[in-house]
């Protein structure tokens, strides 16, 4: 399989719609946190970039769990991506609607495609908004396509449950934590947008908020010096490994991003993330959290 940019721009992207998107699928994973309360299949349906095909974050997940759109069965994803016109040549392009960051829930896409295999896929820099920001084309027509065949090969190791956490805090010690969440949310001063879950880190988790790997007036994402400058300034050693984490498992994929832009080729993410730490963790197991 070819390689691909792990990030491709908006005028890369106007120059393949202009020339006819030969074996390149368009998706459009923007996701909201439900606090939010926008219709991102709606407001998809109303504008989106000529040829993308809606991609559900919360629809491809594993609804037995009572954890948000944890990754599904491999058949499951083959299934459902199949349906949206994509096949293991396909060079998948993601982007999100995101106003404020340019990059929020894409990568989470681009992150998923990886764990079953399917290294061709990149993030739009900027999405949508920088997108329509330049005067590029949307359109509300719907974006018809023939089902394809995928078959995933699902990576174990992209993935680390509540005891490979748990393991490493206690016994082992072989990965930096990492946790994408706002620094308050981390510090234990400002609430979860989850109700039911207060605010804290895991054990020796490092921060580094998601928005900080976006250029904050350009609104893409960082060079790899200034990334490799950001992880090296929270003190963390790109030679160790790492694993990275957020509130449900979104945001934490800016920062698996980040790391494969820096040469890391595969950051697990830990997908339970503080939510499930929350619920499942011993009260000395968490940071910061507020006791009433």
């Amino acid at each position: 399989m070819n390689r691909v940019s792990t990030v491709v721009s908006t005028k890369w992207l106007a120059d393949k719609l202009s020339a006819g998107l030969k074996d390149i699928r368009i998706l459009d994973g923007s996701w909201y946190l439900p606090s939010m309360k926008r219709n991102t299949a709606e407001e998809y349906r109303q504008k989106h970039i000529p040829e993308a095909v809606f991609f559900s974050i919360d629809e491809c997940s594993d609804t037995s769990s009572n954890l948000d759109h944890m990754l599904p069965e491999s058949s499951f994803f083959e299934k459902y991506v199949g349906g949206l016109g994509v096949n293991n040549q396909t060079h998948v392009v993601v982007y999100d609607s995101n106003e404020t960051f340019g990059l929020f829930s894409a990568q989470r896409v681009w992150w998923t495609f990886r764990a079953f295999g399917h290294e061709k896929v990149s993030v739009l820099d900027g999405g949508l908004a920088k997108w329509c920001s330049e005067g590029r084309s949307v359109t509300s027509d719907a974006t018809k396509v023939s089902s394809e065949i995928f078959k995933a090969n699902f990576c174990s190791s992209s993935v680390k449950s509540f005891k490979d956490i748990e393991n490493n805090i206690e016994v082992m010690k072989l990965f930096q934590l990492l946790d994408a969440r706002p620094a308050g949310r981390f510090n234990g001063t400002a609430p979860e947008p989850r109700a039911e879950i207060k605010p804290g880190h895991i054990p020796g988790a490092i921060n580094i908020p998601f928005m900080n790997i976006m250029d904050p007036e350009k609104k893409i994402v960082k060079t790899k010096e200034e990334l490799v400058s950001l992880f090296e300034g929270a003190g963390v050693d790109l030679e160790r490994p790492i694993v990275v984490s957020c509130g449900s498992g979104v945001t934490a994929c800016c920062l698996a991003l980040a790391a494969h832009i820096c040469g890391l080729r595969d950051v697990p993410v830990y997908d339970g993330a503080w939510t499930e730490w929350f619920l499942k963790a011993k009260p000395d197991q968490k940071v910061n959290c507020p006791k009433d």
